[in-house]
C-alpha cells in the first residue's frame, strides 16, 4: 500500500484553465498536484482557433462583462506572453448599412434569430463598444471603418457584394500547447513542492484519499480541496470519484489548415472574420506560413470522439467560397484539420447561444472535500478564471494572496525582447551559447527566451534527415526538459510540426525512432 501524500489542493485536469490555476496556487505558496490524463493542452486547449480575442460577438448576447474582462485579458497576454501572443489586424466584411439590427436585439434578448449579416451601423457600435473595453491598456490601434476602394488594397479578391468593412485588432495565439505548458513549468518554479503530471490514470477515492498511476506505480493523495478543471470531460471526473453529475453540454469546433497561396496572399496579414449564409460564423488568417480556417460550432455529447470529419472540412472550404470566390480551397490542400470539445454547461436551444463565460459549480466527496468544477472559459480569460478560483481556495485555506499575476510574465515571454531590441538579444544569445545567429533566431521564434538555455545545451546539431528545420538535440533538449511522454506530445504539442502542417510518416518515423532511442537511454 502506498503512502497517502497530503496536499493543499489536487487539480485534476492539465488543460489551460488547470494549469492557469496550477501557476496562480503555487504563486501564492499553495502546495498543488496537477493530474492529467493525456498531456497538457491536449483536449480543447489545443483544439481552439488560437486567437487572444474580446469575444466581439458577446456582445450580440449581452455579456459586456464577459467582453471588457475578455479585452483586458488580450491586451495582458500581449505583454506577459509576448513570445506567443502578437496583434492580428482583423476584417469584419459588411454587405449592408443597416442588416442585422433585428436579429442582433432578439440575439440581445435571448431569442434564437439567425444572423448572416452584420450592417454597418451595428458594426461600428460593435466595434467602438470594443475599443472601448479595451482603453486600458491602450495596446492596440482603435478600429477604422474601410470603404470598399480601402478594403481592395488591404485585403484584394473578397466577394464583390461586400461594401465594405471594420478593421480592428486582436490577438493571434500562435503556440497554445506550449504556453500552458510553460505555465505549470512556472508554477513548479515557483513552489518546488508542488508538481504536475500528465499521463495519469486517476483509479478513484475513497474517504477523500485519491488513488491514481503514474508511469506504472500507485500513488494515493489526501487534498484539502479539489479542482476539477476536465473541460467537456468534468462529469468523467466527477463519475471516476464517485459522484454522477450532468453540468456540461460541450460543442465541437473543427478548423482546417491549408496550404493555398492565393488565399495566402490575399489574407495580406489579416484575419477575416465573417457571417456565412447559414448564419454562423467563421474566420481565416495566416498561420506559419499556411492559412488557419474555422470554425464549426456543433452539439457533441461524447468529447472523446471529437474529429474533424469530412462534412466539417468540406463545409469549411465551402465557406471560403462565400467570401474569396475566385479562390478555390481543394481538397488537397488541406494540410492538417483539428477540433476541439468546448466545456459549455449543459443547456438546451442553439448552441451558438450558450454563454461562453466561466462559473464555478462546487460540488462535494461524502466526507466533506469541495470539489470546485470549472465550467466554460475561454484561452483569452484563463488568467482571470484562475485568479477567481484561487481566491477561492485561498479563502477556503485561511491564506492571504501574495502576488498578483496580472503582470505576471509567462515562460519564454519573460524578458521577451522588443522588435528594437531583437536583433541585440540574438547576437548575445549567438555569442554567449555559440549557435550561429540563425539559429539563436529561429530559437527565439519557437520558444522565446527559454532558447537561450536551450542554445547552451545544443552542442553539435544534427538536424534531422527528413525535416531538417528541427534537429535531433533541439527535440532530445525537449524530451529532457519538458515532460515529453509520447512522441505524439513531442509531434503535436512541444513542436508546431503538426500544426505547420509538415507531418509526414517519413518525419514521424524518424522522431519516434528519436523519441524510442531516448526513452531507452
Amino acid at each position: 500500500m502506498p503512502e497517502v501524500q497530503d496536499v493543499d489542493v489536487l487539480i485534476l485536469g492539465g488543460g489551460i484553465n488547470g494549469c492557469g490555476t496550477f501557476r496562480d496556487l503555487c504563486a501564492q505558496g499553495v502546495d498543488c498536484l496537477l493530474l492529467e490524463r493525456t498531456d497538457f493542452c491536449a483536449g480543447a486547449s489545443a483544439g481552439s482557433s488560437r486567437l487572444m480575442h474580446g469575444g466581439l460577438k458577446y456582445l450580440e448576447t449581452g455579456e459586456f462583462r464577459l467582453v471588457r474582462e475578455s479585452a483586458e485579458e488580450r491586451n495582458r497576454l500581449l505583454s506577459n506572453a509576448a513570445h506567443y501572443v502578437r496583434p492580428l489586424p482583423s476584417i469584419l466584411p459588411l454587405r449592408s448599412r443597416f442588416g442585422g439590427i433585428v436579429p442582433s436585439i432578439l440575439r440581445f434578448l435571448r431569442i434564437e434569430a439567425k444572423l448572416s449579416d452584420r450592417g454597418s451601423l451595428i458594426t461600428r457600435l460593435g466595434l467602438t463598444l470594443y475599443d472601448i473595453y479595451g482603453r486600458n491598456f491602450a495596446a492596440m490601434p482603435r478600429h477604422r471603418m474601410l470603404s470598399r476602394a480601402a478594403l481592395d488594397r488591404a485585403v484584394p479578391g473578397l466577394d464583390p457584394a461586400i461594401i465594405g468593412a471594420g478593421l480592428y485588432y486582436e490577438g493571434q495565439l500562435s503556440h497554445a500547447e506550449r504556453l500552458g505548458l510553460e505555465l505549470i513549468l512556472d508554477g513548479e518554479a515557483l513552489n518546488p513542492a508542488s508538481r504536475a503530471l500528465n499521463h495519469v490514470v486517476v483509479e478513484g477515492q475513497a474517504d477523500g484519499i485519491v488513488s491514481y498511476s503514474h508511469g506504472g506505480e500507485a500513488h494515493l493523495v489526501r487534498p484539502k480541496v479539489i479542482v476539477n478543471a476536465g473541460g467537456a470531460w468534468i462529469d468523467r471526473v466527477n463519475a471516476a470519484l464517485g459522484l454522477e453529475t450532468r453540468l456540461m453540454g460541450g460543442s465541437k469546433g473543427a478548423h482546417l489548415v491549408v496550404e493555398n497561396p492565393a488565399l495566402f496572399k490575399a489574407l495580406n496579414g489579416h484575419m477575416v472574420y465573417f457571417g456565412t449564409a447559414d448564419g454562423r460564423v467563421n474566420l481565416a488568417y495566416p498561420f506559419m506560413g499556411r492559412v488557419l480556417i474555422g470554425s464549426t460550432d456543433i452539439k457533441i455529447d461524447d468529447p472523446d470522439t471529437a474529429t474533424c470529419d469530412r462534412d466539417e472540412a468540406d463545409y469549411l472550404r465551402g465557406v471560403i467560397a462565400e467570401i474569396f470566390p475566385g479562390i478555390p480551397v481543394s481538397e488537397d490542400q488541406v494540410k492538417f484539420r483539428f477540433s476541439g470539445v468546448r466545456p459549455l454547461p449543459r443547456a438546451d436551444g442553439d448552441i451558438g447561444l450558450v454563454t461562453r463565460d466561466h462559473s464555478v459549480s462546487e460540488q462535494a466527496l461524502p466526507c466533506g472535500t469541495p470539489i470546485l468544477c470549472l465550467i466554460g472559459g475561454k484561452w483569452t480569460t484563463f488568467r482571470a478564471f484562475a485568479e477567481m478560483v484561487t481566491d477561492d481556495i485561498l479563502h477556503r485555506l485561511d491564506c492571504a494572496r501574495r502576488c498578483r499575476t496580472d503582470q505576471m510574465q509567462i515562460g519564454g515571454g519573460k524578458g521577451y525582447p522588443r522588435p528594437e531590441d531583437r536583433a541585440a538579444w540574438i547576437d548575445r544569445c549567438a555569442r554567449e551559447t555559440g549557435v550561429p545567429r540563425a539559429r539563436a533566431a529561429v530559437l527565439l521564434d519557437r520558444y522565446g527566451t527559454r532558447a537561450s538555455r536551450m542554445a547552451a545545451d545544443l552542442g553539435a546539431d544534427q538536424p534531422l534527415q527528413t525535416l531538417p528545420a528541427y534537429s535531433r538535440e533541439e527535440l532530445l533538449w525537449l524530451i529532457r526538459h519538458e515532460r515529453v511522454g509520447s512522441a505524439e506530445d513531442l509531434i503535436r504539442r512541444r513542436t508546431d510540426i503538426a500544426i505547420s502542417g509538415r507531418l509526414t510518416e517519413a518525419v514521424k518515423a524518424e522522431i519516434e525512432a528519436l523519441f524510442a532511442g531516448a526513452a531507452l537511454s
